[in-house]
């Protein structure tokens, strides 16, 4: 299999769900949503990376060696945008031997193994570029585009295009696998849309588009249950399953 790399973007600081400690180390049902990310990531790769917060680093470190997860940690200096914490990935060990990055944000906690199998097996398979897991919802906030045939022609961050209310269509889980040469070089160029409207930061899934323009194999697989959903913003998110 070629070589796949895991990595983990868990820079959020916590701030806007009242936590005194990066969202990431919050526990679902005993259990912190970065160690289930890890387990869940530990048959692709044993050692992934974790991009983490300059406050963040010492208490993600403490977790982890709390739970025998080792990890290669690598700090976003600035809150940059997810686009920027993807580019803090050339900073790993891990990065030299990459052919495929294995990208999960670090705030889902329930992402199931059978849904990251099928992705997995998807990419590889159709030698894809960029493979992603979506599902139909009421209120997207983030919104998957495709033409007439079907494919993939874009993914928008609603909010970051000016965009509040949300709308019933496909959004993407936060499960992302794709060529790393061929997303990392787009991340770097000055493209549409890499700044979002809202936050000014640098986004990730505008490089969506951008790829299948260019004819790259973009696959989005409606595969995510609504458990996969769930995201932490705010506690709230989160109420049902504490």
């Amino acid at each position: 299999m070629n070589k796949i790399c895991a990595l983990v973007a868990a820079a959020g600081s916590g701030t806007r769900a009242c936590l005194p400690y990066p969202k990431t180390l919050f526990q679902i049902q005993g259990k912190p949503i970065l160690i289930r990310i890890a387990e869940l990531l530990a048959p692709y790769d044993l050692n992934p990376t974790i991009i983490v917060s300059p406050n963040g680093q010492a208490l993600i470190h403490e977790c982890l060696n709390a739970s025998g997860v080792v990890a290669h940690l690598v700090v976003q200096q600035e809150p940059r945008g997810m686009g920027d914490a993807v580019l803090r990935f050339d900073q790993s060990p891990a990065f030299a031997n990459a052919e495929h990055v294995l990208l999960v944000w670090g705030d889902v906690p329930f992402i199931q193994p059978e849904t990251l199998a099928t992705v997995m097996k998807v990419h590889i398979k159709h030698d894809n570029d960029f493979t992603f897991a979506t599902r139909q919802v009421d209120s997207a906030y983030t919104m998957v585009s495709r033409n007439t045939l079907g494919q993939v022609t874009g993914v928008v961050e609603m909010r970051e295009q000016g965009i509040f209310a949300p709308q019933a269509g496909e959004r993407d889980i936060g499960l992302f696998v794709f060529r790393k040469a061929v997303v990392l070089d787009a991340l770097r160029e000055k493209l549409s849309n890499k700044w979002g409207k809202s936050t000014d930061e640098h986004g990730f899934l505008y490089v969506i588009g951008h790829l299948a323009a260019r004819g790259l194999r973009v696959e989005a697989l409606p595969v995510a249950t609504e458990l996969e959903l769930v995201s932490l913003n705010s506690l709230k998110d989160v109420d049902d399953y504490v």
